[in-house]
């Protein structure tokens, strides 16, 4: 991770062909074409490495989020459950709706606690949106468990975790719907991008239409098409679809290389007594995008994260004080700072964060190092990468 480490020919094939032809946007201009439809290729190939009937690609793994919960039905004033440990993206996503986010804590996982999912519900909860973060699962059948008993919508943020599964189910297609981003900085890019993944045939129809302006995409007359219902402008271009398309292609390389650096990185950590790792459910297996490991507490992961930093360790990152993925820094969403009058009932939900308890997340968070696995690194360098983080906690422990 990510992907853009490794581009190469087929990248610059598929890009080329849609050059070639000279038409960036995926629907329409038929004759122009010369037999080019990366966009769909690409949803075909999705379909197979994802184990689902349907996928729908859209402009962003925000876009994604909005579109599936919109396609499932939620709307304003609805309450949607997510996890403190997130991309602020996943707010930002359900709020777009008129939804309400309502933040919970997480476990060991580093993923939704389903207890706290549990307590958290109310008359107006719609939806659970669990997100597979850095590669790797909740416990999906408590969470399951939860959301049939209690009548809600399933929904999976895997934009991390392509490539991990659960009991041999790949992450992202296992809930009601899906969702998957492919931007810069993805195992597997499209530069911007994201995906819609469920096997619900009107969750899939209502993301199709919903993410091109409302239109049906009956027939092959664009100006033709009508409008069953509101929707709006989604759309990945051809150019991205190219480089997703050889990227997609390549999925299994990255996840062989990732899971290689990963090992030989845990090996060596697993030697001292004081580092723990992240649980993964039974059945699970990560994506090996990072590698996430707890110190014993607070004060010795900042020291670590701080050493590793001035030791040249790069891409490992404690979350605590983090703005873009941890709840303690999200000032803007705490403060409800709009550029928009939000509604009373949302305003008045996000008032309530600031004194929320979420000692629990950051009794986890605290004490996380997250480290990205690069696929560009030799093993050479990953050895040494290896001794020297092992050198560095023992210092500082």
């Amino acid at each position: 991770m990510p992907g853009f480490e490794l581009f190469g020919e087929l990248e610059r094939k598929e890009v080329n062909d849609v050059l070639d032809n000279g038409v960036l946007m995926r629907y329409g201009f038929d004759g122009m074409r010369k037999g080019h439809w990366k966009a769909k290729e690409l949803e075909t190939e999705l379909t197979k490495t994802l184990d689902s009937k349907y996928v729908q690609l859209v402009s962003s793994g925000t876009a994604a989020v909005s579109v599936a919960l919109a396609s499932a039905g939620v709307g304003a004033g609805d309450e949607v459950i997510m996890p403190t440990f997130t991309f602020v993206a996943s707010f930002e996503a359900i709020m777009m709706l008129g939804a309400i986010p309502i933040l919970v804590d997480i476990d060991d996982t580093l993923t939704l606690d389903p207890k706290a999912v549990e307590a958290a519900i109310t008359s107006k909860t719609k939806a659970v949106m669990v997100v597979q973060m850095c590669g790797s699962m909740a416990n999906m059948d408590a969470l399951r468990s939860v959301c049939d008993i209690n009548n809600l919508i399933f929904v999976e943020d895997a934009c991390q975790a392509i490539g991990g599964t659960y009991k041999g189910q790949p992450l992202g297609s296992i809930a009601d719907i899906g969702c998957f981003s492919f931007d810069f900085v993805k195992t597997i890019t499209c530069g911007e991008g994201g995906a819609v993944v469920t096997n619900n045939k009107t969750y899939y129809i209502n993301a199709d239409h919903y993410s091109d302006h409302g239109h049906d995409h009956l027939g092959n007359d664009r100006g033709a098409e009508t409008h069953p219902f509101l929707g709006y402008n989604f759309r990945i271009s051809e150019l991205n679809a190219a480089v997703g398309l050889a990227q997609v292609k390549r999925l299994p390389e990255f996840i062989n290389i990732q899971k290689k650096n990963y090992t030989i990185l845990r090996e060596a950590l697993v030697q001292i007594p004081e580092v723990t790792f992240r649980t993964v459910p039974d059945g699970g297996e990560e994506s090996y995008a990072f590698l996430n490991f707890f110190l014993p507490d607070l004060e010795t992961a900042l020291k670590v994260s701080a050493a590793f930093k001035e030791n040249g360790v790069d891409v490992c990152w404690n979350y605590y004080e983090n703005n873009w993925h941890y709840i303690r820094k999200w000032e803007h969403l705490k403060d409800a700072k709009s550029l928009y009058p939000l509604s009373e009932a949302m305003t008045s939900e996000l008032s309530k964060l600031s004194k929320r308890d979420f000692s629990q997340s950051d009794y986890w968070i605290g004490r996380n190092i997250s480290c990205l696995i690069k696929l560009s690194w030799t093993e050479e360098e990953v050895k040494n990468r290896a001794e020297k983080m092992v050198k560095i906690i023992r210092e500082v422990l």
